[in-house]
């Protein structure tokens, strides 16, 4: 299980940016958002306004699910990660210095930050052979 997460955030470790996508229960809504990700939480650390639809959403239902990808053409080099997870408001001074050594322009801007507790990723690496998918779940 570990040697899986550790193949993951390998992939994470290349990335900056994620899709994620919430609900209200009625209406659905999916933004991008740079990230910087913390191995020890198993958490990404976002930046995002009380007044987007995807953060109206979470007041009302946190669970999230996303993607992380590398867009290519050719098929034996295709990767993605799909994770699900909570996003909660960032209360980790730790956490915060995270994201604002990964992003040290945003810092001007003082953003509010919130974390995304991950319970679940799955990554589809085809360099593994065509299809390979590598699963983590959380063991809470």
């Amino acid at each position: 299980m570990q040697t899986s997460l550790k193949k993951i955030e390998t992939f994470l470790d290349k990335h900056h940016v994620l899709s994620l996508a919430t609900s209200n229960g009625h209406e659905l809504s999916v933004c991008n958002l740079f990230y910087a990700y913390d191995a020890k939480s198993i958490s990404f650390i976002v930046a995002s306004s009380d007044d987007t639809s995807h953060i109206q959403n979470i007041l009302q239902h946190n669970n999230v699910a996303g993607s992380v990808v590398l867009e290519t053409k050719t098929i034996g080099k295709i990767q993605g990660l799909q994770f699900r997870g909570k996003l909660i408001l960032l209360n980790n001074t730790v956490l915060s210095s995270l994201y604002f050594k990964t992003f040290p322009a945003s810092m001007v801007m003082q953003p509010k930050l919130w974390q995304i507790e991950i319970d679940y990723f799955k990554l589809t690496d085809n360099r593994l052979g065509f299809g390979k998918k590598i699963i983590w779940k959380s063991p809470s």
